[in-house]
């Protein structure tokens, strides 16, 4: 089998991760090289450019890449996209042959993973689940959290030849692919439930007087600190919001949380209520935020706010 390894997907996400497997050594010599694809052509092109040291090789098909390696990661943003990439004529499935390895960190609904693991399954080649938690800065700076499920051979070999460049933990929590997305799903919603919460009290503390920044600094120093505080709640109040996660990515994980918790009866009153705000969010044209980054939900609680300081701050933005 060749010791080539691809990547397939080279976005917000994808186009770090590529990244750490060249910087720590893991692919990009001439034994070992990295291959690959990405939609947007110019992608790939920019990563043999930053790494022009290393050997980058460039394919014309997600299929070409799988052929020609034998360990590929595949890191596509939607299931819309993952199912397009995975399916079509020159897609992944097509050149799985027997002994391939597709290792998947897109987050998608778990059928998707059940429907992706049994096809690859059935022409011979092995499957691993690998949602990832984290953004664009613990991808590019190898502090992913990989949450696996499905063949623990394969786990066990890129766990610590691969995995380990693109993040700072692994887990592995079951041999029945779907498990990595049930846990994936369970962070995101939670962290979106987290950062609407936030965001709500950021714009009753603007709206009452309380400086924002000060406000920011007592809730870090308290028992309810967060990391996502402490890097979202300074650029929100300033109306940044560049995409690190994008608010349509958060609400589709959300919306997938609520559909797993209401399938196995489970009271998930108040994660819905926040999935309500990201989808109103998400919809909302005349703000037009789905793609900035999450953090921008803030938006649509101050325009849903009646405060003065929330009609004055909106007042700048519609």
């Amino acid at each position: 089998m060749s010791s080539a390894i691809g990547f397939i997907g080279l976005g917000i996400m994808g186009e770090g991760m590529a990244a750490r497997l060249l910087s720590e050594g893991i692919a990009g010599t001439k034994e070992k090289p990295l291959v690959v694809w990405n939609r947007t052509g110019s992608k790939c092109t920019d990563l043999e450019k930053k790494f022009s040291e290393k050997v980058v090789i460039v394919k014309e098909t997600a299929k070409d890449v799988v052929e020609c390696c034998g360990v590929t990661y595949s890191m596509l943003s939607t299931p819309e996209a993952s199912k397009a990439v995975f399916e079509g004529d020159s897609g992944v499935l097509a050149g799985v042959t027997e002994g391939k390895t597709i290792v998947d960190c897109a987050t998608l609904a778990e059928d998707d993973m059940l429907r992706m693991s049994k096809q690859v399954s059935e022409k011979g080649g092995r499957f691993l689940e690998a949602p990832v938690s984290g953004s664009k800065g613990p991808a590019a700076n190898g502090s992913l959290i990989f949450l696996c499920a499905g063949s623990q051979e394969v786990f066990n070999e890129v766990k610590d030849d691969g995995l380990n460049a693109m993040g700072k933990a692994s887990h592995y929590f079951s041999k029945t692919v779907g498990y990595g997305t049930r846990a994936k799903l369970v962070v995101n919603s939670l962290m979106g439930t987290m950062l609407t919460a936030f965001g709500e009290g950021l714009a009753l503390s603007e709206s009452v007087g309380l400086d924002p920044e000060t406000m920011i600094e007592v809730i870090g120093q308290g028992a309810i600190q967060s990391p996502i505080y402490n890097l979202k709640g300074p650029k929100m109040i300033k109306k940044d919001h560049a995409p690190n996660f994008p608010l349509k990515h958060a609400h589709k994980d959300m919306a997938l949380a609520c559909e797993m918790a209401k399938k196995n009866k489970v009271e998930f009153s108040v994660i819905a209520e926040a999935e309500k705000v990201f989808k109103e969010a998400r919809e909302d044209n005349e703000l037009n935020i789905a793609d900035e980054d999450f953090s921008a939900v803030f938006e649509t609680i101050h325009k849903k706010s009646e405060s003065d300081f929330s009609k004055k701050r909106m007042g700048n933005n519609i």
